[in-house]
């Protein structure tokens, strides 16, 4: 598995498959890039531009993150995202 460095994040995004009122499914194809994001992998914080990050988030949260936030890459054969933790908004409790 990646390992990610400093205060970024390995995320791998939920594909939120939606129902409609009248029972028609919608696929993530037929709406906006889902936002809602699974966390794999924390990197350990620490010096970042000269401020001392503390890590909130955990390996298995569920996080909404900033639309176009992060590098996306292929790992394995997976779609995943590497953002920082700025860039993630909320934890989906």
């Amino acid at each position: 598995m990646l390992k990610p460095l400093l205060d970024r994040v390995v995320v791998k995004m939920i594909e939120a498959e939606e129902t409609t009122k009248s029972g028609i499914i919608l696929t993530a194809n037929s709406k906006e890039k889902p936002q809602i994001a699974e966390v794999l992998e924390v990197g350990p914080g620490g010096q970042v531009d000269g401020n001392e990050v503390k890590m909130y988030i955990k390996k298995g949260d569920k996080v909404v993150l900033n639309k176009y936030a992060g590098t996306e890459i292929k790992y394995e054969g997976e779609d995943l995202i590497i953002v920082k933790q700025s860039d993630i908004l909320a934890i989906v409790e």
